[in-house]
């Protein structure tokens, strides 16, 4: 593949453009949260002016809003960042029932996501934790990593994270090269590594639990900021030594704004109820019913 751009300074900075808008979002978002829901609603579209680079700025963008719809846009997400700043422990600890249950009704409820921490009789060991930055995995045998990206700009924008050099947990995504089709291909994009291992009665029904969490969907929050994403199961990990509780791909780490500096950060994970497969992966653009504020 050919990853030769004719705008190589114009890839530059439009790099450096996401980061100082990002920068700038949350240094506004964190001068005026005193301010609130008024803020919020008020200044609504003027943040989303301030804080949101151009339509189409950022590569493979399906952001989902509530609902269904796919849009190419950019949100802050910020009434859900708000809805969550007094519910978040300060201490990075695992969550209560109680906890998990407020807090993924509230992300529920402003995403139009069906969420929990606990699906058909099975949970991780937490779903509070902190993230750190994956390399991205084989797909299929024969896979390298000049073959993830579809351009130079993906390329200049993920192609630095390099490839792990096992597979993942559940081993290839796809059996062949011919067989890899766009969803194998969205599952490594979007993927995370749990600890699937530490799950409460992980150890009594291995085969069981290992069916289950393959490629089981999850919605992943900064609350920080409220950026979300809809991403798979795709690996096993970390280890309890790193001090970290889960892994995204070099893509779920972009999107939830923590692909920079030492890549990880304090993020909500729980499981997503879509037996029919329906919504699709990728970052989330949260649709805001003011009508409710």
């Amino acid at each position: 593949m050919n990853f030769t751009s004719k705008k190589p300074y114009y890839e530059h900075l439009r790099k450096k453009w996401i980061a100082k808008h990002r920068s700038l979002a949350n240094k506004l978002f964190e001068k005026h949260k005193e301010v609130g829901r008024q803020l919020a609603v008020g200044g609504l579209g003027g943040l989303m002016l301030l804080t949101t680079p151009g339509t189409g700025i950022m590569p493979h963008q399906n952001i989902l809003v509530a609902g269904g719809q796919i849009q190419k846009d950019t949100d802050n997400n910020i009434l859900l960042a708000k809805d969550l700043e007094d519910k978040i422990p300060k201490e990075m600890r695992a969550l209560t029932k109680e906890e998990e249950l407020e807090i993924s009704g509230i992300v529920s409820k402003n995403t139009g996501f069906n969420v929990s921490a606990e699906l058909e009789g099975k949970r991780l060991n937490r779903s509070y934790g902190v993230i750190g930055g994956e390399q991205h995995l084989y797909r299929f045998p024969g896979d390298n990593l000049h073959k993830h990206a579809d351009n130079a700009a993906d390329w200049a924008m993920y192609g630095s994270s390099g490839i792990a050099p096992g597979l993942g947990a559940w081993g290839y995504f796809a059996p062949s090269e011919v067989q890899f089709d766009d969803k194998a291909k969205m599952q490594e994009r979007y993927y995370l590594a749990v600890q699937t291992f530490l799950a409460p009665g992980f150890a009594e029904r291995v085969a069981e639990y290992r069916d289950f969490f393959k490629f089981r969907k999850m919605l992943v929050v900064n609350p920080q900021t409220g950026q979300s994403v809809v991403a798979v199961i795709g690996d096993a990990g970390p280890a309890e030594w790193t001090g970290k509780h889960l892994g995204g791909s070099p893509e779920v780490m972009h999107f939830l704004g923590l692909s920079k500096g030492s890549r990880k950060g304090p993020v909500l994970y729980f499981f997503m109820d879509d037996p029919e497969d329906k919504i699709p992966l990728g970052p989330v653009k949260v649709e805001e019913n003011l009508a409710q504020i």
